[in-house]
């Protein structure tokens, strides 16, 4: 259709419609965007009771579950006199066709002592020779201090670097590794708990307990 061709009164018409469409057109997109909406806030209302009843089912099963093998925890310390301080436990059945894992997540953490003893190791390296050699050494050393993107050395860095000192033998460098050793102080987070079965293969597949997972 040419535009051009139409009569006043035709244009006219014409512009009254697109108008009437474009009205209804974005009434449309707004009755649309409100039944989305609502669909979402049905959704949510509907799932967030199941998925709170999930999370406390888990809280609850997971809980007898280490109450169960804290009990076998405690009777091997038991058998074999010794208390062990180790962060997890890996349980399996008799046939090996099942493994359970209980165990404590540890993130890396130090007190302020830490700067002083990571100085002590940097004055020890600027006392160094600027020879190539050194400067190996130099920069091997840098690298055990990085810390990670939270600010906090690695704790299996500082054991690295403990064992490069003891080598080096050097009372200082040994001074400054001690105090960050000792300034370690980690914290323990979540608890978690793994379980695992052999399958045809003999591969141990992981049973997904998280919602992540399944």
């Amino acid at each position: 259709m040419d535009v051009k061709n139409l009569t006043a009164e035709e244009r006219a018409a014409l512009m009254v419609e697109l108008q009437r469409q474009e009205i209804e057109d974005k009434q449309k997109r707004e009755d649309d965007i409100a039944a989305w909406r609502s669909l979402v806030d049905e959704s949510v209302k509907n799932s967030f009771p199941r998925l709170v009843g999930i999370s406390e089912k888990l809280q609850k099963n997971k809980s007898e579950i280490r109450e169960t093998f804290r009990k076998a925890i405690e009777m091997k310390q038991l058998i074999y006199g010794v208390k062990e301080t180790q962060k997890s436990h890996q349980f399996m059945d008799a046939d090996g066709q099942f493994r359970i894992t209980l165990g404590v997540n540890v993130n890396d953490n130090y007190d302020d002592t830490v700067e002083t003893g990571i100085q002590i190791v940097k004055d020890y390296i600027g006392s160094l020779a600027k020879d190539d050699s050194s400067k190996i050494l130099v920069d091997t050393i840098m690298k055990l201090l990085a810390k990670d993107q939270k600010g906090t050395l690695k704790a299996s860095r500082v054991l690295q670097l403990q064992q490069m000192a003891e080598r080096c033998g050097d009372a200082k460098f040994l001074e400054g590794v001690k105090i960050i050793r000792d300034s370690y102080k980690p914290i323990e987070s979540k608890t978690y708990i793994k379980a695992e079965y052999r399958d045809e293969n003999g591969s141990w597949i992981n049973v997904p307990l998280g919602m992540t997972e399944a």
